[in-house]
């Protein structure tokens, strides 16, 4: 099968002059990639997978061939975990590297936020091979916190509770203290602590304090309105000395030993990042020359994943590397506290995204498509046709790069016109539809020529998304990519095969839901962002596959139920050192049975009250007793199929 498809692609490279290298050139994908993957010479994507001494790559094509054998239908989620691995292993490995090349006399400690990725195969992976790092949890909720108690590997490891907190949840964290588990409240707001310290002197437990500031430096990107004063996290600096005046009456300042500090999500700016810290510090020596102990300093998530590849500050991008990242954090840290004699801190952070991005992909085939090309064009048009059509046919003829803003301002008016009069009857259907045509082959005339110009009118700057072909993927993107819906988001988006052969059509993505949000429209590219993907024209009876890139952060926790398409099949895959794979875990997606029960119908009494409906057909003569049970059979094996759209 592998030598077929590579004599396949070799063929195709050499008809088209096209390659794997130029395909990686266009889709980026040694930028946002980071090494995690690339393309082979046969044009399919690849994982790599460093083994320390050697590394290792595997075509995601043939994972998919697996998943097929298995019986696993498109669309489905393809989790690596050897890139969860990796990236636990990096981020704890760059702060070590950074605190021994400083002089930090402290250690690093990472936590995970739970609500990045709630799944219970990527929290225990994160728990078994962090704990080799002493890698801990953070729990924003009562279930979160469960959770983490229960998965967590190492007793070395922190458990940092952060979010609102009833009486329920404080219990469960002083039974993590008692049990010597290293278990921080972090005070979110005043109304918490009187809780805190009953809960603490009832159960005859110390708690482990921390304190979340509202930092004042706003950062750039997506979630720059809720940093600096306007945030909606933290305290003020009055209510922070409220709390430690109150702790101090208490007799339990001692317990204050953590400040939080949350800067953001996705930062791609590093001068935000420094400047945060130095902020963050100054709070941390306030604390200390109030006579808390402190030692814990957390700095929240913010790391950036760089979804477009383009190295720089712009909103799904960052301007700078892991290494770097980490190097800022400890020299901010010494320049601040070294002056006052304060001992170093441990060191946290609460990176999500930048832990879990990599190592998901959604990946779906594409069902069919709708182009923009005009129908055939007649040599002579009908007699006695409407003016405006032939004024269309005319305007064609005479197309060339020095009249294309005339002939474009002719064909829209024209085009408009025609449409008047079959709005009141005085042209035909089919005029209409031959009006049509001749706009659209006008429009692509002029796009031919848009690329020569140095400067695009900008009534034609949409031109090429207005001619784009709608390429219908097999998933949903409520479900499965709800950060594009509601947020913007840009993932990197391409073709996993057939990457030696030359993509030619222009398309927009638009999922199986009835919705007009339910499309794809911004896509990262090396020129920046752009309305359109390059695609390939879909070949008979084979199946054409696209991977949606470093989603492994919150999409799956935000998904809905939109049109009732429910989870995807999911596939854990780990990638061995001889270059071989297995299928660690699999999960079947939900079936329509699953996702009825989840919006409160019954389906056994569904399959009931059908079943009533089919026999009154058969009573009235409609349809036969055998034909009843073929529809009842279909009706039941239908409850049970998947959501999406399956085919052999």
């Amino acid at each position: 099968m592998l030598k077929e498809r590579m004599d396949k692609s070799k063929a195709a490279d050499a008809d088209s002059g096209w390659s794997s290298e130029r395909s990686a050139e266009l889709y980026g994908i040694n930028t946002w990639g980071a090494g995690y993957f690339n393309l082979s010479e046969q044009g399919e994507a690849q994982v790599n997978v460093d083994f320390g001494d050697h590394q290792v790559v595997v075509s995601i094509m043939d994972i998919v061939l697996g998943m097929r054998a298995r019986g696993l239908h498109m669309p489905a989620v393809l989790r690596i975990r050897n890139l969860l691995d990796q990236r636990i292993k990096v981020l704890n490995e760059s702060f070590a590297l950074a605190i021994e090349q400083g002089g930090y006399r402290n250690n690093y400690r990472g936590v995970f936020p739970i609500k990045v990725n709630q799944q219970c195969h990527v929290i225990e992976e994160i728990a078994d091979y962090g704990r080799h790092y002493h890698h801990g949890l953070e729990a924003g909720s009562k279930a979160e916190l469960i959770i983490a108690l229960s998965q967590l590997r190492d007793h070395d490891s922190l458990i940092i509770c952060n979010g609102y907190k009833d009486a329920e949840f404080i219990d469960l964290g002083l039974y993590a203290r008692q049990m010597g588990i290293a278990c921080f409240f972090v005070l979110e707001s005043l109304t918490e602590l009187p809780l805190l310290i009953e809960r603490s002197r009832a159960l005859d437990v110390e708690p482990l304090i921390g304190v979340r500031i509202k930092n004042s430096v706003v950062v750039d990107g997506h979630w720059s309105q809720d940093s600096g004063d306007r945030s909606i996290f933290g305290l003020s600096t009055d209510a922070l000395i409220t709390i430690v005046d109150e702790l101090r009456a208490a007799e339990m300042l001692h317990c204050l030993q953590l400040l939080h500090c949350h800067l953001g999500s996705q930062i791609p700016n590093i001068r935000n990042v420094r400047s945060g810290v130095l902020d963050a510090c100054r709070f941390y020596a306030g604390l200390v020359q109030e006579g808390a102990p402190m030692g814990y300093l957390d700095l929240g998530g913010g790391l950036a994943v760089d979804y477009e590849g383009a190295r720089t500050n712009s909103t799904h991008s960052m301007n700078y590397q892991l290494q770097e990242y980490c190097t800022n954090i400890v020299e901010s840290i010494c320049e601040t506290l070294d002056p006052l004699d304060i001992p170093h801190p441990v060191i946290i952070t609460e990176s999500g995204r930048a832990t879990v991005a990599y190592s998901s992909m959604l990946l779906f085939n594409i069902l069919d498509v709708r182009d923009s090309n005009p129908g055939e064009l007649p040599e002579d048009l009908p007699e006695e046709c409407s003016e405006n059509l032939s004024n269309l046919a005319a305007v064609l003829g005479t197309v060339g790069e020095q009249n294309f803003q005339e002939c474009y301002n002719d064909a829209l008016f024209y085009r408009d016109e025609l449409r008047e009069e079959f709005h009141h009857g005085q042209a035909t259907l089919r005029e209409r539809a031959l009006g049509e045509n001749f706009y659209l082959a006008v429009l692509q005339r002029i796009a031919v020529i848009l690329p020569h110009l140095n400067r695009v009118p900008p009534e034609l700057e949409n031109l090429p998304e207005l001619l784009s072909d709608i390429y219908y993927g097999n998933f949903s993107l409520f479900q499965s990519l709800p950060d594009i819906w509601a947020i913007d988001q840009v993932f990197p988006i391409m073709p996993i095969h057939r990457l030696t052969e030359e993509p030619t059509r222009s398309a927009v993505l638009a999922d199986l839901t009835c919705d007009c949000d339910g499309k794809i429209d911004n896509f990262s590219t090396p020129q920046g962002i752009s309305r359109t993907l390059n695609l390939h024209e879909l070949k008979a009876d084979e199946d054409y596959y696209l991977g949606v890139f470093l989603v492994g952060a919150y999409q799956e926790t935000l998904g809905d139920l939109h049109n009732l398409f429910g989870d995807t099949n999911v596939v854990n895959v780990a990638i061995n050192p001889d270059g071989s794979f297995e299928f660690v875990r699999e999960f079947h997606g939900d079936s329509i049975f699953d996702v009825l029960k989840y919006v409160e119908y019954e389906p056994k009494k569904m399959q009931e009250q059908f079943r009533l409906v089919a026999e009154e057909a058969v009573r009235s003569g409609k349809i036969s007793i055998p034909q009843r049970q073929a529809i009842l059979q279909a009706f039941k094996e239908s409850l049970h199929g998947y959501t999406y759209f399956e085919h052999e």
